[in-house]
């Protein structure tokens, strides 16, 4: 598997980021700079390190108790492309794939970038929406704040707007 990601670290095993036993990518740089942002040094795009997404992926893999896999950051779909190909090949593999993100499930259609759809297009489950400090929940699973959805991405491609995935409303 060909290309680069920049990243500002992983977890190999989590179970607070997503359902299930979880390997977690922390992708590099982010537009949102959400006040009270739980990772802010990911923010900078020139921070991080650069890895070989054949690496990645060979790490992630190897743990086969780990069944999905979440993607964070900073923002994922600033690097949509080399996430897409990596998407793929986790698919191909039967993970369960879910993305964070700041911008709206509606803001990610309008992107110009034709690897934000196919990224889209691999998830299982999205968190969108920035976080705002003011609407700051701990209850909530998966989500920060109470403005942020978990979306099947699945059911919301195919009705063309959000849908949430029930069991985390």
């Amino acid at each position: 598997m060909e290309g680069k990601l920049r990243i500002a670290g992983t977890v190999a095993e989590s179970i607070v980021d997503g359902p299930g036993f979880r390997y977690t990518v922390f992708t590099q740089g982010c537009p949102h700079h959400c006040p009270g942002c739980h990772n802010p040094q990911t923010h900078d795009f020139d921070g991080g390190t650069e890895m070989k997404l054949s690496v990645l992926f060979a790490d992630i893999v190897k743990n086969k108790f780990v069944r999905g896999v979440t993607l964070s950051g900073g923002e994922p779909f600033c690097q949509a492309e080399p996430l897409f190909t990596l998407a793929k090949a986790l698919k191909e593999d039967g993970r369960h794939l879910m993305a964070f993100t700041g911008y709206t499930f509606e803001q990610l259609l309008e992107l110009p970038d034709p690897y934000v759809q196919r990224l889209i297009g691999m998830l299982d489950l999205l968190v969108d929406g920035p976080f705002i400090l003011a609407e700051r929940d701990i209850e909530l699973r998966f989500r920060g704040s109470a403005n942020q959805r978990v979306l099947d991405v699945p059911k919301s491609l195919a009705e063309g707007a959000p849908v949430w995935a029930e069991q985390y409303r």
